[in-house]
């Protein structure tokens, strides 16, 4: 399945590292479910609110930087949180990050604090 990033989910991309929003779009061409951009560059101010919520553990996101992004997966336009949708999103992202030779990690690989809607660049490559 292929679909195009809405205006709204383009918007979202402003700031954001050029590498990361490539490979936002071309996930976007790759991936079996359509998915919005929910949120990118953030402000410090954005990022203590998230933390003060408990919506984020770290003052120090990559969100801040531009090198983060979050995603929320659509079915019949209708935003979903279930898990079993994100892995499949992650496996366009990682596609479209070894074609495109960029570091990606997603947030549903991680130990602790599984974030599935979460993409960031590689901290070791992209520091």
């Amino acid at each position: 399945m292929s679909f195009r990033l809405s205006e709204r989910s383009l918007k979202r991309l402003a700031g954001v590292h050029p590498r990361l929003v490539a490979l936002v779009r071309e996930a976007a061409a790759l991936s079996p479910v359509e998915f919005m951009v929910t949120e990118g560059l953030r402000t410090p101010e954005r990022q203590a609110a998230l933390v003060r919520a408990g919506a984020s553990r770290t003052k120090r996101s990559r969100h801040l930087t531009g090198h983060a992004v979050d995603v929320a997966a659509l079915v019949d336009g209708q935003v979903r949180w279930d898990w079993p949708l994100y892995p499949r999103i992650a496996a366009a992202f990682k596609a479209a990050a070894g074609r495109q030779g960029t570091a990606v990690v997603w947030g549903g690989d991680w130990s602790r604090l599984r974030d599935g809607p979460h993409f960031e660049l590689d901290r070791k490559v992209f520091p």
